[in-house]
């Protein structure tokens, strides 16, 4: 990348974002802000000597993120950052891993939901340790839960499904900071690994990188954390229940390799793992199995082909093997994105209304009210070719305490 100005770089960015999300407000939001993540990213990788070609490519439930410091460095949420083959030496932290992910076990009976509650009590009360490190459990935090639901498979299936399942859905918030493993997953939160990373001041905002030894030292941490946080889940669920059938335990906010992170989706390794895909409280969640994606016919349907070819990321897409996690976020009150105004290094975004009176300007997101969509993220999957769902499971209780 030759030194170009600001819009050129934005424009270049554009063009490596792969959208196939839903034509609303949340997928808007995310399209307009993550261009600008991108364009930091092929700042720094040019800054740094290498061929800036950083990719988003989204999964239907892209949306925006309300993690504050993700979105102010210009990243959406649902789908997979690219910004090498995975051999160099390179994390960009502004991504902000946390191992997040679902457990999904099956269960004989429904348990009693006054059984739960009181393990939940004696669970917050006692001091449970993995690795010397005390456990918080967060399952009333952000969107994190327990879920318990009714099993229907769609078809007949040459495998046992248990009658009921739980998610568990949580993240390892006890590794973000300094801890007792070494330093934190977060460049904010983490004094030590604040000091091992680079500062590079962008037209887009600052950026956090890790390159050379540092950044095989923290993917190397990072490989701890999503380990602590599959068995900090599994621990909850021998807890809360008796005996359960695992189905999968797998992080959908994560690093892959050095220079990849799904950030809110699920990354295919195979093609036996059983997937949940979560939409809303009152709407059923589904069990779902990855197909490896994106296919050829599915890249041209989608106008993705020709722009891919010419700017050399073909390949990522046909790798992508990436599926939705769950609805996303939509906002109620908003349809769509105008234009983005910057004043002093801050973005906000003009937004048309579903009234059609006047203008909503905004910037930080996580305060706003939103909704979760429904079934229009697993209808976009099964277009897509990326899904073929297994089991509908339809809820019985939603644990947010």
């Amino acid at each position: 990348m030759k030194v170009i100005n600001k819009e050129d770089i934005l424009e270049i960015a554009k063009n490596h974002c792969f959208f196939n999300g839903l034509n609303d407000s949340g997928a808007e939001l995310c399209k307009a802000n993550s261009i600008y993540g991108i364009a930091g990213i092929h700042y720094v990788q040019n800054l740094l000597g290498m061929e800036p070609n950083a990719t988003f490519i989204f999964t239907p439930d892209m949306t925006i993120t309300r993690n504050v410091g993700r979105w102010r460095s210009g990243f959406g949420y649902g789908g997979k950052i690219s910004w090498g083959d995975g051999n160099n030496d390179l994390i960009i932290l502004n991504t902000k891993p946390n191992a997040c992910g679902m457990i999904i076990g099956g269960l004989e009976k429904l348990p009693e939901i006054e059984d739960l509650i009181e393990e939940l009590y004696e669970m917050e009360k006692d001091t449970i340790k993995i690795d010397g490190i005390k456990i918080k459990w967060d399952f009333y935090k952000s969107n994190h839960f327990i879920d318990l639901f009714r099993v229907e498979p769609v078809e007949n299936l040459d495998f046992y499904l248990s009658p009921y399942f739980f998610i568990i859905h949580g993240s390892v918030g006890e590794l973000t900071k300094d801890n007792k493993a070494g330093f934190g997953l977060y460049f904010d939160k983490s004094k030590k690994l604040y000091k091992m990373a680079e500062h590079i001041g962008t037209p887009f905002g600052k950026f956090h990188i890790l390159t050379g030894n540092n950044a095989k030292e923290y993917f190397e941490m990072y490989k701890y954390a999503e380990n602590f946080s599959k068995r900090k889940r599994k621990l909850a669920a021998e807890l809360l229940f008796d005996e359960f059938i695992e189905i999968s335990n797998e992080t959908h906010q994560g690093l892959i390799n050095m220079n990849e992170i799904c950030l809110g989706c699920h990354y295919l390794k195979g093609n036996n793992t059983l997937f949940p895909v979560v939409l809303r409280g009152d709407l059923p969640a589904y069990l779902v199995r990855g197909i490896p994606n994106l296919s050829p016919e599915i890249i041209e349907t989608l106008g993705f082909e020709k722009r891919s070819r010419k700017f050399g990321v073909y390949d990522r897409l046909l790798n992508a093997n990436i599926i939705p996690h769950g609805g996303g976020y939509v906002l109620p009150d908003s349809v769509t994105v105008n234009k983005v105004i910057e004043v002093n290094g801050t973005r906000y975004f003009e937004v048309d209304m579903q009234n059609d009176r006047g203008k909503k300007i905004v910037s930080e997101v996580q305060e706003l009210p939103y909704e979760y969509r429904g079934k229009s993220v697993i209808v976009r999957s099964l277009e897509s070719k990326l899904i073929k769902v297994v089991a509908k499971l339809i809820p019985e209780y939603v644990l947010k305490i």
